[in-house]
């Protein structure tokens, strides 16, 4: 194999398939990224076996040939040689040479047939979208996944398709994340749950651009997005999906409209008293022209107080001040909708369209105190 290509669209090609690379693997050939010049297009691939990547570079083919490469080497090769041209060949030994004005690096490569290729995937049932509101979706309910590996559904998002809707879910058993977005074209009804490891690499990826598309395509087992020369294919995590409907309502005893950045700067200064795994809640009480934001830890107090219109009763309730703040990060309206039952039943922020939702269970702040 012998091809041509410039520095920047290699470095860009491998550090898309990166993220795609294991960190840890009892199969070496999956710590390789896979350089197919076998056809007439340059294909870098990566996969972990439940998230594959691959991409197209541009470049010129001088002998077609196939080689895998140690990731890590080839990354920070790639990435330290000067800004010029880059030629890689490779002997009939898996000796591959990379070459780039006067540095040349010789190292062992593994047999191109040995790597595990993404899975073939039927391409029937799918959604479009621009990446830009992908990355948008992603970025507005990606932080309440779980981390914990305890129960899986809990680490991926719910998409959910029915007709012209793209419905996104993410929960970690203290809030509640819900995105609609609108498509436009009708589908037929689809739910499928993502790892959220695969929607955080998307995300990286993804230009964000309104004119570029992305193609979402479902099967039983996984899920294929292809955006700008790239596909990712991942595996998707098994099981039924919370009844997110059972925890939703309407109804409301108290309804509170803020503005959205006064709100957000006040707890995030009141966050300065707490310190990093201190769960010291924020107490809001709501009258009837303002809401007053209190916190109370070793380092100190914070007061403040907030012009309000309220509808409803009074109340005085606590949260986890994270909790807002990851919420109200990622609203874009200028105003804001909170609605209230009781100070034991969550917290509802959502516009009235209601294409976002953000459910957050309130905490009892005279224990924590």
């Amino acid at each position: 194999m012998k091809i041509i290509c410039t520095k920047s669209n290699l470095v860009k090609g491998v550090s898309i398939v990166s993220k795609a690379v294991p960190s840890k693997t009892t199969m070496p050939i999956l710590e390789c990224i896979l350089i197919d010049a076998t056809t007439d297009t340059i294909k870098l691939t990566a996969n972990d076996m439940e998230l594959g990547i691959e991409t197209t570079i541009e470049g010129t083919i001088l002998q077609k040939g196939i080689i895998a490469l140690d990731a890590k080497i080839f990354s920070e090769i790639v990435r330290k040689l000067p800004d010029n041209e880059v030629i890689i060949e490779t002997n009939s030994n898996l000796q591959t040479l990379i070459t780039c004005e006067k540095a040349k690096f010789n190292i062992s490569g593994k047999s191109g047939e040995d790597f595990s290729y993404l899975p073939y995937i039927e391409k029937k049932d799918c959604i479009t979208l621009s990446e830009f509101t992908l990355k948008e979706v992603i970025r507005q309910t990606i932080f309440s996944i779980s981390d914990m590996d305890s129960n899986k559904l809990m680490s991926g998002e719910l998409f959910e398709v029915d007709q012209n809707i793209l419905k996104v879910v993410s929960l970690d058993g203290h809030r509640i994340s819900i995105r609609k977005i609108e498509l436009k074209e009708s589908y037929g009804p689809r739910k499928v749950v993502v790892p959220g490891k695969t929607l955080q690499e998307i995300s990286k990826i993804l230009s964000g651009e309104t004119e570029s598309e992305v193609t979402i395509y479902f099967t039983n087992n996984h899920i294929v997005f292809e955006f700008s020369n790239t596909v990712v294919v991942s595996r998707l995590i098994e099981g039924e999906y919370f009844r997110i409907d059972q925890m939703l309502s309407n109804d409301y005893e108290t309804k509170v409209r803020i503005n959205k950045k006064e709100l957000l700067s006040c707890i995030d200064r009141a966050t300065l008293l707490v310190k990093e795994g201190d769960k010291k809640p924020i107490i809001i009480n709501i009258t009837d022209e303002s809401m007053q934001l209190k916190i109370q830890s070793q380092i100190g107090s914070m007061n403040e107080e907030i012009m309000i219109t309220k509808d409803g009763k009074d109340l005085l309730i606590g949260f986890n001040p994270k909790f807002l703040i990851d919420a109200l990060r990622v609203i874009d309206d200028e105003e804001v909708s909170l609605y209230f039952m009781n100070a034991k039943a969550p917290c509802f922020i959502k516009d009235e369209e209601q294409s976002y939702i953000y459910l957050i269970l309130p905490v009892n702040f005279n224990a924590a105190a």
